[in-house]
């Protein structure tokens, strides 16, 4: 590995993905002579010259459980998924099938996966140690490999990225769920093979540095924590505020941190649902006293309807107008990108037509992300209808609609939909009749238009946070290219 990499590990590290891309260089400069540098005679082979014999195991039907005590248990494709060989990923033998002592994994063992993911087929372990009774299924081949070849290394150079793209292409299988290779194709793989001490020598190297990424994940893994920590804790000196004015001497304290602790995507989206918190409870600006609240369900100001139940028409039709679908109602905002049209009689179309300050509101249709996502049409399209997974809220009494909508939006109108969501059956969806039974603290007016204006600004304060965070990520990341390319080169 160059010096610069060497240098600069941590750097790596704390890249995007970084760790993960980090082990994957190690991989393949150990697989192509580049980690130790020096001048060793390599060969080409293909992996079968250097293997004593081969062959899969046996897949009978099993029991849906893993094997316990003394009993013989076969090997699921999962035992050899990540490098590590995973004994208890097995399923018990049934007692009135006999057991084949010739399939059992012996130490020494170089098992590769035939069967798999895109991402996981062909991968492999080396078996130091194993529990007795345990078999080979067919979907794993086992490979032994002859004394002039280091197992470790054979595992390092199956692993790189050449091997990688190899199987790649090689792999049979028509849905990247499940893709096949062949114990023909196994045995096929080429790889680069220096003399015996030179295979030890990298593998040691290998465990050397796997070891310190593995420590830098430790130490990446504590500082998130404690980072997390402070968040929190800053994050609470402002929702557990009595007032306003104590949640602006708090906010003057999180602000002064703004540039070192919310230094994260998570970390600002936390702000985020904070300020909006605040301002639905009336502690993020001084302003009118709660007493001049009231509190209503949203049928007592708003109408809500359901949607169209139709399948859309693709092709054109005499009448047909754009059509809202789920997809187009993100958290916040209407995404117009791409409509779909809708057949509807002209008589029909008042009915369902939305009208700019129209609050949609996706029901959830089982998915608990989904429940709730809401945003305001602002007349985008012209006569424009939706479908029945939404539901319109049209404001009629004496309430904002961009109020209601950032209500909706916040912890606390999040919280009352999840609430009202949840079924027995497990699925979380919401019903007109739910939408409209939901309570909302009101304040006057021009104190709802005030509480508006104050969120929108300090939510936009938390964009420009995260814009200089993916500013920053992507700099590092430019960086952490260049290093990678240097060592790829060298």
């Amino acid at each position: 590995m160059t010096a610069g990499v060497l240098e600069n590990l941590v750097l790596l590290a704390e890249a995007p993905e970084g760790l993960a891309r980090l082990r994957v260089l190690i991989l393949d400069l150990a697989a192509t002579g580049r980690l130790l540098g020096g001048e060793t005679s390599w060969r080409a082979i293909q992996l079968g010259q250097r293997v004593v014999s081969s062959g899969a195991g046996w897949s009978p039907s099993c029991e849906a459980r893993p094997r316990s005590g003394d009993e013989w248990g076969v090997l699921k494709v999962s035992a050899v998924s990540w490098g590590q060989f995973q004994p208890g990923e097995n399923k018990a033998l049934p007692a009135h099938l006999e057991p084949r002592p010739e399939l059992e994994v012996q130490p020494g063992d170089f098992l590769v996966s035939r069967a798999n993911t895109a991402d996981l087929v062909a991968r492999s372990v080396v078996v130091t140690h194993t529990p007795a009774r345990l078999m080979l299924s067919d979907k794993i081949v086992r490979l032994r490999l002859s004394d002039a070849c280091e197992p470790r290394f054979i595992q390092i150079a199956n692993s790189a990225s050449e091997a990688r793209s190899y199987y790649a292409r090689v792999a049979g299988g028509t849905s990247s769920s499940m893709k096949n290779v062949s114990r023909a194709q196994i045995l096929a793989l080429p790889i680069l093979l220096p003399p015996l001490p030179e295979q030890h020598r990298i593998v040691a190297k290998v465990d050397e540095l796997m070891a310190l990424c593995d420590r830098l994940e430790a130490r990446q893994q504590d500082a998130e924590a404690a980072h997390a920590r402070l968040v929190q804790a800053l994050l609470d000196s402002l929702t557990q505020a009595r007032d306003a004015d104590e949640v602006q001497a708090c906010w003057q304290r999180v602000a002064g941190q703004f540039g070192t602790v919310f230094s994260t995507d998570a970390s600002v989206e936390a702000l985020k649902q904070t300020v909006m918190q605040l301002g639905v409870e009336g502690r993020l600006c001084p302003g009118v006293p709660r007493s001049a609240w009231r509190l209503q369900t949203i049928n007592e100001f708003c109408t809500v309807q359901g949607g169209i139940q139709k399948t859309p028409l693709r092709a054109p039709v005499r009448h047909h107008f754009p059509y809202l679908r789920v997809a187009n109602v993100q958290r916040g905002r209407i995404d117009i990108a791409q409509l779909e049209r809708y057949e509807l009689a002209p008589d029909e179309l008042d009915r369902w037509r939305l009208n700019a300050g129209d609050l949609l509101i996706v029901e959830g249709n089982g998915s608990e992300s989904e429940i709730g996502r809401c945003a305001i049409w602002r007349g985008e399209v012209d006569d424009c209808v939706y479908q029945n997974h939404l539901m319109r809220v049209r404001p009629t009494g004496d309430v904002a609609v961009e109020y209601l909508a950032l209500y909706l939006n916040s912890p606390v109108g999040t919280a009352h939909m999840r609430r009202l969501a949840i079924t027995t059956s497990g699925l979380f969806n919401l019903s007109v009749g739910k939408i409209r039974s939901i309570p909302v603290e009101l304040p006057p007016p021009a104190e709802q238009h005030r509480i508006v204006a104050k969120v929108t600004e300090l939510l936009a304060l938390c964009d420009q946070l995260k814009a200089r965070i993916a500013a920053a990520r992507a700099k590092h990341a430019q960086l952490a290219e260049a290093l990678v390319a240097q060592a790829v080169a060298a």
